[in-house]
């Protein structure tokens, strides 16, 4: 699989398919806003499903009702297109009800 470099990494994130995403500090990651603590719950609940059915995890943090999710590949030290994969089905259940 392999890590991908800085300029793929920016070059991924400038491409429109992953908005409000960002690169820092070895990881992809975006915070979430939701109307109530019940709402970010529930795009946890979403995100779960999604991250075991790629065997993949994500780190997650929940502060009331906001979510800030950060994707990287541990066995790579790297982020990788695994982590964009995943960063796609996460942005495809981020408003379902």
């Amino acid at each position: 699989m392999g890590g991908l470099s800085e300029e793929e990494i920016e070059r991924s994130l400038a491409g429109g398919e992953l908005p409000g995403w960002r690169y820092d500090r070895g990881e992809i990651f975006k915070h979430y806003k939701f109307e109530t603590f019940m709402d970010a719950v529930a795009f946890i609940d979403r995100i779960a499903e999604k991250a075991e059915a790629a065997n993949h995890h994500p780190d997650l943090e929940n502060h009331y009702n906001r979510v800030r999710v950060a994707l990287h590949t541990w066995s790579e030290n790297a982020v990788t297109e695994k982590d964009f994969a995943l960063a796609g089905e996460i942005e495809s259940v981020s408003s379902a009800p």
